[in-house]
C-alpha cells in the first residue's frame, strides 16, 4: 500500500512539475521551462509522465529551431512509448520523429515515419492523429515537389479537421495550402487560405498561441508579394516577424528576414534586400533549414541579375537613384560559392540517417555537367510540372519572381 501511495504521488509531483514549465513557457521563460521539464525527465519514474514532458521538450525545441535535439527527444519518446505498450503513445511519438524529420529536410524519412503511423491506427486516439499525420506527410511530398501527392494530403486532412471540428488543424492546413499554391504559381489561391487561416484565428483563436497568427500573417505576405501588393507583403510581415522576436522564434524569424528581402529585390532596391538575405542565411544554417537556403540563395540569385541589368546602362544614362549592391556583398558573394561544403553541413551535422540528398548546386546521379537538381541544360529552373513528372526532386524549387 505505501508503494502504491508513493507512486501515485511521484506521478502527481510530475505532473505539477509540467504544469510548471508550461507556465514558465507561455510566460516567454523558456530557458527556466526547459530546465524544469529536463529535471522532470531525469527524476521522474513513471513513464506515462515522461512521455508527456518529452512531449513538451519536442514542441518547443521545434520552435526554437533545433532540430536535431528536437529528433533526439522524439527518439527517447519512442523508447518511452514502447515501454509502455500502448498504441496511442506509439502513434504519437511517430508523428513527432516524423515531424523532426520534416523540419531538417528529411522528407523521405517523413514520408516512411507518417506512413508507419498510418498502419498503426485502430483505437479512438490515434484516429484523431491521422489529420496531423496527413499535413506532415502532405509537407514533405511538397519539400519533393511531388505536388499532386502533397494536394491529396491536403485535402485529406482538411477533411479530418473538418470532420472533427480541429480550427487548429486547419488552420495549419490552410497555411500549407498557401505555401502550396505560392510554388504552382496561382497566387489568388496562395491568398485565400492564409486570409482563410487568419479568419479561423481572429474567430476562435483567443487561447490559442500567437504562433497561428504569426504563420497565417507571413503566408499572407508571401502572397500578396507574388501579386505584386507590396505594401500589404510589408505590412504582414512586420506583424510576423514582431510575434517571431517576441516568442524566440527562429525559424520564423528567418523566413520573415527572407520576405523582407524578396519585397525589396522586387522593388529593386538590392542594396537593402542583401543583408537581409545574408541575416537569413545564417538563421537557415544555424537551425539546420537546407531548403529555406536554397530559397535564400535563389533569392540572392535574382539580385545579382538584377544588377547585372543595372551595369548594362551606360554610366552617362544612368539614374543616380538607382541603387546599388553595397560593398559587404563581396562577402555574400563568397557564401554563394561555399554553402554546400560549410553552412549546409553545419546545419545537418548529427541528424539521424544517410547523408542528405544533393544540394542544388552539387552534382546528381546523370547529371555530367553539374548543373544540379532541378536545372536545364541552359542553367534555366525546371519547370515544376515537368520536375513532378520525372520523379521527386531532392528539395523544392521556387519559381518565377
Amino acid at each position: 500500500m505505501r508503494l502504491f501511495n508513493a507512486w501515485e504521488m511521484g506521478q502527481d509531483q510530475t505532473k505539477q512539475q509540467i504544469e510548471k514549465g508550461l507556465h514558465l513557457y507561455q510566460s516567454n521563460q523558456t530557458e527556466k521551462a526547459l530546465r524544469v521539464w529536463m529535471r522532470v525527465l531525469e527524476k521522474s519514474a513513471d513513464p506515462a509522465g515522461r512521455f508527456r514532458v518529452l512531449g513538451c521538450l519536442i514542441t518547443a525545441h521545434a520552435e526554437m529551431g533545433r532540430y536535431k535535439d528536437m529528433l533526439k527527444f522524439a527518439v527517447v519518446q519512442i523508447d518511452t512509448a514502447r515501454e509502455l505498450e500502448d498504441p496511442d503513445y506509439l502513434t504519437e511519438s511517430y508523428l513527432n520523429l516524423a515531424r523532426s524529420n520534416e523540419k531538417l529536410c528529411e522528407f523521405q524519412k517523413t514520408i516512411s515515419y507518417c506512413k508507419t503511423c498510418l498502419n498503426m491506427q485502430g483505437t479512438t486516439v490515434s484516429l484523431q492523429l491521422n489529420g496531423q499525420v496527413s499535413l506532415s506527410m502532405g509537407n514533405a511530398f511538397l519539400g519533393l515537389s511531388i505536388f499532386q501527392k502533397a494536394l491529396e494530403c491536403f485535402e485529406k486532412a482538411l477533411r479530418y479537421a473538418h470532420n472533427n471540428d480541429d480550427k487548429m488543424l486547419e488552420c495549419r492546413v490552410c497555411c500549407s495550402l498557401g505555401n502550396f499554391y505560392a510554388q504552382i504559381k496561382d497566387y489568388e489561391k496562395a491568398l485565400f487560405f492564409p486570409c482563410k487561416a487568419a479568419e479561423l484565428v481572429n474567430d476562435y483563436g483567443k487561447g490559442w498561441s500567437l504562433k497561428y497568427r504569426a504563420m497565417s500573417q507571413y503566408h499572407m505576405a508571401v502572397a500578396y508579394r507574388k501579386l505584386g501588393r507590396l505594401a500589404d507583403a510589408m505590412d504582414c510581415c512586420e506583424e510576423s516577424m514582431k510575434i517571431a522576436l517576441q516568442h524566440g522564434d527562429r525559424p520564423l524569424q528567418a523566413l520573415c528576414l527572407l520576405c523582407f528581402a524578396d519585397i525589396h529585390r522586387s522593388r529593386k532596391d538590392v542594396q537593402t534586400a542583401f543583408p537581409r538575405y545574408d541575416s537569413s542565411m545564417s538563421i537557415m544554417t544555424e537551425i539546420g533549414n537546407r531548403l529555406g537556403l536554397i530559397q535564400v540563395l535563389l533569392g540572392m540569385t535574382k539580385c545579382w541579375m538584377i544588377q547585372k541589368e543595372l551595369d548594362k546602362v551606360p554610366p552617362d544614362q544612368r539614374d543616380p537613384g538607382l541603387p546599388q549592391l553595397p560593398p559587404l556583398v563581396g562577402e555574400a558573394r563568397l557564401r554563394l560559392t561555399r554553402p554546400w561544403g560549410s553552412a549546409c553541413a553545419a546545419g545537418t551535422a548529427g541528424a539521424a540517417g544517410p547523408p542528405a540528398a544533393p544540394g542544388p548546386l552539387q552534382a546528381v546521379p546523370g547529371d555530367p555537367g553539374g548543373r544540379g537538381a532541378g536545372v536545364g541544360r541552359r542553367g534555366r529552373p525546371r519547370s515544376p510540372l515537368r520536375m513532378a513528372g520525372s520523379g521527386p526532386a531532392p528539395l523544392a524549387p521556387l519559381y518565377g519572381d
